[in-house]
């Protein structure tokens, strides 16, 4: 279908800062929204809001403007035809407490400027700070357009105050996301900025074909790294039966990348049966992450986008809980988490990467009716968005 209109659409979240998390969320709302507005014959010009907003501009193709520059917000806003929040968990005070204020604000002047106001695919919470419930529901009670990630949240919203049939209750949009090409699995090396059995740290080792790959995902938690060190000694008892490419992914620079070489400094058995063990560079843009997972055949992982990425790509996958979101996630698709950061066990860590590795194909045909229903609705935000402006 031909489009016969164009819309300018502002879209604030935590972009910017090159978590690639917070950025595939970015990608995966931008593909999406191209996707349903060709398909209804629109035109949609994204304008996101960016801490970075020539390295956004760049990166993705759309305009951007500096997230806190208010003059700049504020035009971007009054010449769009309205602004979408989200997605991620841009409503919680757990890691500050002017997150939420921010987030607010901005929907919140987009509405005094008289802007339609959507809400994708938010994970809500946890807000300890009882003053913010008010505000939140005051400002979500004007939008056209409510949609959370997942039950929890939307309990929440409608415990402060917003009622159950202004919320929808999606899947997260990176579910939706799809690589553009084909990947052929296992096609890593061990020389991408890590070492093979054998080899110095960084050395040029070339990583052999044919082992199953073994991603991991990880950041620091525990000021004791208690958990680290409980996966380090199931890594390292899963090295020491079969040989395995584990490849750590770290997801947000520095931090995961020192946490995955704290795991790694652990590991005494690489040597064992052949085994390597590498680490991802830091990854540019989504996808580069997302063909890296789709290499895996298990992916253990704390940050919640490298379980969403498995899921995504077909990985299995075994998911460490530091957060409720975690538990949220796993249980949409029927699963529960392997431990915590508060209690994990290394044996337990090694039987169930053990069983999934020996039984990819199983744990596929068990999840694959709930994949494609997760995949299918992760694309409804931008339906609706896309259908509200086409009125």
């Amino acid at each position: 279908m031909v489009a016969t209109s164009s819309q300018t659409i502002v879209i604030s979240g935590y972009y910017g800062f090159r978590n690639i998390g917070d950025e595939a969320v970015l990608q995966s709302i931008l593909t999406a929204l191209r996707e349903e507005s060709e398909a209804a014959g629109l035109r949609i010009e994204p304008v996101v809001l960016s801490i970075d907003p020539e390295w956004t501009a760049r990166t993705y193709g759309v305009k951007a403007v500096h997230r806190m520059k208010f003059s700049e917000v504020r035009d971007a806003i009054k010449n769009s035809s309205g602004l979408i929040s989200g997605g991620g968990s841009l409503l919680q005070d757990a890691t500050g407490i002017k997150t939420i204020p921010y987030y607010l604000g901005v929907v919140k002047l987009a509405q005094w400027l008289r802007k339609p106001t959507f809400v994708y695919a938010q994970g809500i919470g946890p807000v300890n700070r009882r003053m913010f419930r008010p505000l939140i529901a005051s400002v979500y009670r004007r939008c056209e357009y409510v949609s959370v990630r997942d039950v929890e949240s939307s309990a929440l919203l409608r415990d402060i105050g917003i009622p159950k049939n202004m919320i929808e209750v999606v899947p997260d949009p990176v579910m939706g996301l799809s690589l553009p090409r084909a990947v052929s699995r296992g096609d890593i090396t061990a020389s991408d900025s890590g070492r093979a059995a054998g080899s110095e740290e960084g050395g040029a080792a070339s990583g052999k074909r044919g082992l199953p790959v073994v991603g991991v995902s990880v950041r620091f938690w525990n000021p004791q790294r208690t958990e680290l060190m409980k996966l380090a000694e199931g890594l390292d008892a899963l090295l020491s039966r079969m040989a395995l490419h584990i490849r750590f992914l770290p997801f947000h620079y520095p931090g995961d990348d020192e946490a995955s070489r704290f795991v790694m400094n652990m590991l005494s058995h690489a040597e064992d049966h052949g085994s390597e063990i590498s680490i991802a560079p830091q990854s540019e843009t989504p996808l580069e992450m997302l063909e890296e997972v789709s290499r895996c055949d298990l992916l253990i992982g704390m940050r919640l986008h490298s379980l969403i990425y498995a899921a995504s790509q077909n990985v299995p996958m075994l998911g460490i809980s530091y957060d409720p979101k975690i538990d949220h996630f796993l249980g949409r698709l029927g699963s529960v988490p392997v431990g915590s950061s508060a209690d994990l066990d290394h044996r337990i860590v090694a039987a169930q990467s053990e069983r999934l590795l020996s039984d990819r194909e199983g744990w596929l045909a068990s999840h694959a009716a709930q994949l494609e229903v997760l995949r299918r609705e992760a694309q409804l935000p931008a339906k609706r968005i896309v259908e509200y402006l086409r009125k």
